[in-house]
């Protein structure tokens, strides 16, 4: 006697093939995207996450800023795709430019509002005693970064070290403030300034500096980056902008590339050279190109390559032969320079 047992359907288990296809169907694909999206970050947003939004917006492969701005700062965060994070430190070279408030009477571990107290005062400076003081900030100055900074020591970033309670040793650095002016006093408590300073400098340290000179103590309350090099004010963009801008790019209503500023948008102090497709296609190899007679360029030192205006490389010149240290390879989505059409 046999027993049957009942019809149970078989299902095959399923094929790492077929498992790895229906993942790639919900995972959103990463695409080419080069050029300058120069971000109005909002207060309470740090810079990495700032960077991850418009790296998303954009479904980039690759992105990178050109200088981190605190969470409590607002403005100028100029953040490269592709090919453009190529030209981050040409971007960071340049001059900052800030709009700040100081707050008067108490000094913070972190040199601004989201720190703690360590040190109160009642008294609180003039507007003359302020303006006194300017002139000493302003030059080549000695400077100590703030405890909580990104600068490494052994190993560790400084704020880590800070956080877990430690005091960290930072030393004085040269670093150079163009400009520093009182826009304003609304109020014994606070002032507010403008400062146009060189790479390496921290607004907060020189709040800090600032109230402990005036023998009253400071913090930074508020602030503002106003520019970072060639990229400022006019080629700002909110993230609500350009999330717009990105939703009517896909219904078809926009051009995504004028929300991104070229690539050598950050190469603006930098001579330019025009070659031809010829020798664009030997630079972008890593080979030299020689040039003779009247196409030879007469000065030396760095510039960047062009061929029928897109750009091929950046290279340094001397005597007419032209070596490629950074090639390009533009294909994909590229940014273009019409971004006043669409804020």
């Amino acid at each position: 006697m046999t027993t049957d047992s009942p019809d149970v359907p078989v299902v095959p288990p399923p094929q790492p093939a077929a498992e790895a296809k229906n993942k790639k169907q919900f995972r959103r694909e990463k695409r080419a995207v080069h050029g300058w999206v120069v971000l109005d970050k909002p207060v309470g947003m740090t810079s990495t996450h700032a960077v991850s939004q418009v790296k998303r917006l954009f479904q980039a492969a690759s992105a990178g800023h050109a200088g981190t701005l605190d969470p409590l700062a607002s403005g100028c965060l100029p953040i490269a795709l592709g090919e453009a994070t190529k030209t981050v430190p040409f971007v960071m070279d340049g001059r900052k430019s800030y709009r700040f408030m100081v707050r008067w009477g108490d000094e913070r571990d972190t040199d601004d509002a989201d720190g703690r107290s360590v040190a109160i005062s009642d008294a609180r400076p003039t507007r003359e005693a302020i303006e006194a003081l300017l002139p000493a900030y302003t030059g080549s100055i000695q400077q100590v970064p703030p405890q909580y900074s990104a600068i490494k020591i052994q190993g560790e970033r400084a704020y880590d070290l800070a956080r877990d309670g430690e005091t960290v040793d930072l030393q004085a650095r040269t670093v150079e403030i163009y400009r520093l002016a009182l826009i304003g006093v609304p109020d014994p408590d606070h002032a507010e300034f403008e400062a146009e300073c060189g790479k390496g400098t921290y607004v907060r340290s020189l709040a800090r500096d600032m109230g402990r000179a005036l023998g009253c103590h400071g913090h930074i309350e508020a602030l503002r980056r106003q520019a970072v090099g060639p990229l400022g004010q006019e080629t700002m963009i909110s993230l609500e902008q350009l999330t717009t801008l990105c939703h009517r790019a896909a219904a078809g209503e926009a051009r995504l590339a004028d929300a991104l500023m070229p690539v050598e948008t950050a190469l603006d102090d930098i001579p330019a050279l025009a070659v031809s497709g010829a020798d664009a296609a030997r630079l972008q190899r890593g080979q030299a190109v020689l040039l003779r007679g009247r196409d030879a360029p007469i000065f030396r030192g760095t510039v960047y390559v062009t061929a029928s205006g897109r750009l091929v490389a950046l290279a340094e010149v001397d005597q007419g032969e032209i070596v490629p240290k950074r090639v390009f390879n533009l294909t994909g989505l590229v940014g273009s320079r019409g971004l006043q059409k669409v804020i």
